[in-house]
């Protein structure tokens, strides 16, 4: 009397869900590195008010191509140098209708240098 044993086959190995496991921690990975890279940039809009000012006020003008400070034209670069001082100021940024929001960050990225100086967005 022959006994005969089957052999079970091995199932194939299904490779479709360790490639999903891999691909959502790529992307995971992909995400939390992106979000690390962005940071904030503080700015005040400005108010109606009356009270008593111990600043001194500089006016800029944000344009597409172009920065204005107290109607003075000057560079992206030279925006710091000009509004250095030893008394407390305030800069009131006026946007052009050209600008982009990238110009106005670049501008204040510039500002936030600037020693005693509160930029205010005005409308």
């Amino acid at each position: 009397m022959a006994l005969e044993l089957r052999r079970k086959r091995r199932r194939r190995l299904s490779m479709t869900s360790l490639i999903d496991v891999i691909f959502l921690l790529l992307l995971f990975f992909m995400l939390t590195s992106t979000f690390t890279k962005f940071g904030e940039i503080e700015f005040a809009t400005a108010a109606a008010g009356g009270g008593k000012q111990d600043r001194t006020l500089r006016f800029l003008k944000l344009e597409a191509e172009r920065i204005l400070v107290d109607g003075k034209p000057v560079t992206l670069a030279d925006v710091a140098v000009r509004l250095e001082g030893d008394k407390p100021q305030t800069a009131l940024i006026s946007l052009g209708p050209n600008a982009t929001s990238q110009d106005l960050i670049d501008l204040l990225s510039v500002l936030n240098g600037v020693d005693q100086l509160r930029a205010q967005v005005i409308g």
